[in-house]
């Protein structure tokens, strides 16, 4: 691979993808720190609320002091007594999607039911999304260039990588190998709740990932691609929603147990489990400059962000458990990790030819 620093450059992305990965393995730690090491443990929802706010506190203070709102657009525009960048109109909703985004997750690990299904079908719909993208924006002419077919492989071993935990289980019984199958593995399809966030995620995902290649592709002549003045903008966005949305939960009065846990958490913060969001506020930076990475494809950019925080996890789980006695991974997370090492070569070598063809 070239080593260029020059934005766009197989160095500048290493390097982000550094921060990525060093920051999602100390996210990984840190949840299981709060909500199962430490005394006294916090619920995921105390957690989540905390975790969120610090972590949402942390980017709006980068952005805010380093001046990136006032971002380089193709096109100034009135909107009553303010001229702001054009691009504002769809960058909002991408960062509404992204309060969507925030909190279904952890929503869904909260549900009392197997939904480990669920997860691989959330976590594989952003590379397939990244894939659709791509398609859709070379058909409507905004991106100019071929998906190759080494990041095509990679898509096919990153899904790999992603439903081992589903597909080494019928694999090894019809090779005779006793592997536990996991009890209620679709037991989210009778919750009607559970289709519903998960409905949401990929929703949200798709749109937020076409905002940000639209971003990225319809670059005027000479105007540069200020993904930090996208991100900036799109976390103040995702910011003030996700109050909107807690407002309007807190307003409602449900007895709901989780709107009750809400509630408690919101009234009762906890500093430390706020301070422990800034390692979180970091990955939303990194992987918002990995997604929008200059030069590259959709599907290579979302390939590079979901396998490093696969990754992540696995060490954030090796971590874990040589540090606190925690369970070792399991041969699915393993198998995972090979088939991540698969698709981490078709994207070296994808990359290798982009930066040729640059």
């Amino acid at each position: 691979m070239t080593a260029s620093r020059a934005p766009g450059g197989t160095r500048n992305l290493l390097e982000l993808c550094g921060g990525y990965f060093g920051s999602y393995v100390l996210t990984g730690i840190l949840v299981k720190y709060f909500t199962s090491l430490r005394e006294p443990r916090l619920s995921d929802m105390t957690y989540l609320v905390n975790n969120t706010l610090g972590g949402s506190a942390f980017a709006l203070v980068i952005v805010i002091a380093a001046g990136w709102i006032r971002m380089r657009s193709n096109q100034m525009r009135r909107f009553g007594p303010l001229t702001l960048p054009s691009e504002i109109v769809y960058i909002i909703p991408s960062g509404v999607c992204t309060a969507v985004i925030i909190p279904t997750t952890t929503l869904m690990y909260m549900l009392p039911m197997s939904v480990m299904v669920a997860m691989v079908i959330m976590r594989g719909s952003v590379i397939v999304i990244s894939r659709v993208v791509d398609a859709v924006q070379i058909r409507q002419g905004i991106l100019v260039k071929q998906v190759y077919r080494e990041e095509n492989w990679a898509v096919v071993f990153a899904l790999l990588a992603v439903a081992t935990n589903v597909l080494l289980i019928p694999i090894a019984t019809a090779l005779g190998i006793p592997v536990p199958a996991p009890k209620g593995a679709f037991d989210f399809l009778r919750s009607p709740f559970a289709l519903v966030v998960m409905g949401l995620y990929i929703i949200a995902y798709s749109i937020r990932i076409y905002v940000m290649n639209y971003f990225k592709n319809t670059r005027g002549k000479g105007v540069p691609l200020d993904n930090k003045g996208f991100f900036a903008i799109e976390q103040i966005a995702a910011t003030v929603t996700m109050i909107v949305i807690v407002l309007v939960f807190l307003a409602s009065g449900s007895s709901d147990p989780r709107i009750v846990e809400l509630d408690r958490a919101v009234r009762d913060p906890v500093p430390l489990a706020i301070l422990a969001g800034v390692p979180y506020g970091a990955v939303a930076f990194f992987s918002v400059f990995i997604f929008m990475f200059q030069g590259r494809t959709a599907t290579f950019a979302g390939l590079v962000n979901r396998l490093i925080s696969l990754l992540g996890g696995v060490v954030a789980t090796i971590l874990l458990a040589a540090l606190f006695g925690l369970p070792w991974p399991s041969l699915q997370d393993w198998v995972s990790v090979g088939f991540i090492a698969i698709a981490v070569a078709f994207l070296a070598r994808a990359e290798k030819r982009r930066s040729a063809d640059r």
